[in-house]
């Protein structure tokens, strides 16, 4: 069986789907801001839980801490290792969530989950959405974050069963532990037709450009304009259980629709960056959901910060409405005579004017998305 400490977790199985039951454990909590930190969990004799680290794509972002030095204050009972919490929605979905499949193979019950901060300034705090997840998972089940080092009477530590990466499809106990439990009784409620938007969240949040108008063009075709942040977590499941036909601007409301998603139901997503040809979201929802979703790569250009020339959470995308409405037509989600137009050029004007944005003073066209668009004219003209 590979190591942990080397290996990648995997949706196919191996310590991804192992569960460590250990006694007298310590849990180090990061002591700095770090994108790789120095934390997780530690066995009785003080070796290395690689059980419990945290893996994005190829590399764990937390590693074997020291042994924390005097004496810890102790935590009695069987807790849960729940890994890194994070405060952003979409990372607390993701990689937050990713050992709760552990809830389904217990022999005795535990007293709660333990998590550690990913960012040590965040302390104890829990937010609307940690809570109410957990709820819906196991409710009742108390959530206790740890801040300082701490010996644990008797820790369950699940590997790592979702993340971003290759186990981005989510190992089977995952996905079933997810399936079993998860929002089983929130009913559906909402319309048949429903697109998830950003735009309410601004360009800062990785927004996209011309998004008011696709919202305008989707009314006409009978769909509701969902704004997941304005909602709770019940409601955004209501409206996602009752929708047959869902669209999405690529975010992380598309994570929590995966898990409740069905084979039946039609999902389009609408890529907000070039660089994400390689989509996790469509992995995510391939194999959670069962189904195929139509993934639409739509932009016109990307714009990026003058002084970062390439693109980045901060740059933003802008949309080709002709090809959005092409793609959502060949695949029944809306009428098969739309005819979106591009917008003019005194329309994009108007687009930058209403988001505040000079784009000719602080903003550049993504120079590898230029490149991009050049190598494509040139195969279009070799090819005819």
């Amino acid at each position: 069986m590979p190591d942990p400490a080397d290996t990648q977790p995997l949706p196919q199985g191996g310590w991804s789907e192992e569960i460590r039951h250990l006694k007298d454990a310590t849990v180090v909590p990061p002591a700095e801001n770090g994108f790789v930190q120095a934390a997780g969990v530690l066995d009785a004799d003080g070796s290395y839980c690689a059980h419990g680290a945290l893996w994005r794509k190829f590399r764990p972002l937390t590693t074997e801490p020291m042994q924390p030095e005097g004496n810890v204050p102790r935590l009695t009972g069987r807790w849960l290792w729940g890994g890194v919490l994070w405060a952003h929605f979409g990372h607390f979905l993701v990689e937050s969530t990713s050992r709760l499949w552990g809830l389904e193979h217990l022999d005795q019950p535990v007293d709660g989950v333990l998590f550690i901060p990913k960012r040590p300034r965040a302390g104890e705090s829990l937010r609307g959405f940690h809570t109410g997840f957990l709820d819906m998972m196991a409710p009742d089940l108390p959530i206790r974050v740890a801040t300082t080092p701490m010996n644990v009477e008797e820790l369950i530590v699940p590997g790592q069963g979702f993340g971003l990466g290759l186990i981005t499809a989510g190992t089977d106990r995952f996905r079933a532990a997810i399936h079993h439990r998860f929002a089983r009784d929130i009913a559906a409620d909402g319309p048949e037709k429903i697109y998830l938007s950003r735009s309410a969240l601004g360009l800062g949040k990785g927004g996209l450009l011309g998004e008011e108008r696709l919202e305008e063009l989707l009314q006409a075709e009978g769909y509701e304009i969902f704004h997941p942040q304005q909602h709770d977590l019940a409601t955004q499941i209501a409206r996602y259980k009752a929708a047959k036909q869902v669209i999405a601007a690529d975010g992380s409301a598309v994570h929590l629709y995966a898990m409740v998603g069905r084979p039946d139901q039609a999902v389009a997503m609408i890529l907000r960056r070039q660089s994400r040809s390689n989509n996790l979201l469509a992995e995510n929802v391939r194999h959670f959901c069962g189904t195929e979703p139509t993934i639409i790569s739509a932009l016109r250009t990307e714009w990026v910060r003058k002084s970062q020339k390439k693109s980045s959470r901060l740059s933003f995308g802008e949309l080709n409405h002709e090809v959005i409405g092409a793609a959502l037509a060949r695949d029944g989600f809306i009428s098969k005579q739309a005819n979106w137009p591009v917008l003019t050029e005194d329309e994009r004007k108007q687009v930058f004017a209403d988001k505040g944005l000079n784009k000719s003073d602080d903003f550049i066209e993504s120079p590898e998305f230029i490149r991009q668009r050049v190598r494509a004219m040139r195969q279009a003209r070799r090819a005819g």
